[in-house]
């Protein structure tokens, strides 16, 4: 039989930009292609309503964050004076070294000087994802009939090679690149090489696969609640936070949100809340190290348990979730995208 060869994939960012404010402008190049660990330059210009434009000085700098809603005091990323562009002159490029922007992130800018001008373009943001790329190598001893390569599940475009090593044997190649996600850790991939015999001969076949250990941030964040069915005022309901994540997540964090006002009223991945007749939208918060995502709002509206003839009306739920979709675990750890 024949060995096939796996070698270690390789990572790139891709950066959509998004749609531009007719005042504070950003503009963003659709897509960067970069590998990971290595640097990534990000073009860019903006611009300032006209009555900003004095206040453009040497006292500018950009901060990057995966949240709308930040200052420089709690920005992700923070580019030093040589990594930016001029920003005097509305250059905003900036280069990251390492590549210490996290996948399946949008990244905003903001622009803060020591004076009037602080502003953040929430108009646009930088969309990270990732591209692997799988290479699967088997020997070609028969230069006129090399082996046909065939990868399952076909998650991409592949291209194939024939190469000739320092020996002069040969070894066809095949490369395939997909956009890797949280959806394919834990699933195998597998290569297939298959030997044409002589006529009349069956076919030689030899597989080797691989089970992708992506690391991602928490997904599918979702809030359940018990007991479901009608409770009386003054009754306690369990809230319960799920979700999806590699590593696990580490932090649950419950808010209670009031219009645009948001307060921390607990941690866990349990909460229990007591029913009154105020009308509360809860949410939670999961985080593990590589960043957080919060649910949707869950409202819990109350109604009187007696009518005046004395009939019961039932206690009204109003849930915005899903139920959290499991995925297997895997135990083996043969390609890391992280």
């Amino acid at each position: 039989s024949a060995d096939i060869i796996w070698q270690h994939c390789t990572v790139v960012l891709i950066s959509p930009a998004s749609a531009l404010c007719e005042t504070f402008n950003i503009k963003m190049p659709p897509n960067i292609n970069v590998l990971r660990g290595s640097c990534v330059t990000i073009p860019c210009s903006f611009d300032v309503e006209s009555r900003f434009e004095k206040y453009l000085d040497h006292t500018c700098k950009a901060y990057w964050s995966d949240s709308p809603s930040f200052t420089s005091g709690n920005a992700k990323v923070k580019p030093t004076k040589d990594m930016t562009g001029d920003l005097t002159k509305k250059d905003c490029t900036t280069t990251f070294n390492n590549t210490r922007l996290l996948p399946g992130k949008k990244y905003y800018l903001r622009l803060e000087c020591k004076n009037d001008l602080k502003y953040t373009f929430k108009q646009a943001s930088v969309n990270i994802s990732v591209i692997g790329t799988l290479t699967c190598s088997a020997p070609a001893p028969c230069w006129s009939h090399p082996p046909a390569l065939t990868w399952i599940p076909n998650r991409g475009q592949s291209q194939e090679t024939l190469q000739e090593n320092q020996d002069k044997t040969k070894v066809k190649t095949s490369v395939m690149n997909f956009t890797a996600s949280h959806l394919h850790h834990g699933n195998k991939i597998s290569c297939t090489a298959v030997y044409q015999k002589n006529r009349g001969s069956p076919d030689v076949t030899a597989e080797t696969s691989l089970t992708p250990d992506i690391s991602y941030s928490p997904k599918n964040v979702t809030v359940s609640v018990s007991p479901s069915g009608p409770v009386p005022e003054n009754s306690n309901v369990s809230l319960t936070c799920s979700s999806n994540a590699n590593p696990a997540v580490r932090n649950y964090t419950w808010y209670r949100a009031d219009g645009d006002q948001e307060a921390l009223i607990g941690t866990g991945q349990s909460f229990i809340v007591t029913v009154s007749k105020v009308k509360s939208t809860f949410f939670c918060k999961a985080t593990n190290a590589l960043g957080c995502e919060r649910s949707r709002n869950l409202q819990i509206d109350f109604q009187c348990n007696e009518t005046q003839e004395g009939q019961r009306l039932p206690q009204r739920f109003k849930t915005i979730n899903e139920e959290e979709s499991s995925k297997p675990k895997s135990t083996t750890q043969l390609l890391r995208i992280s």
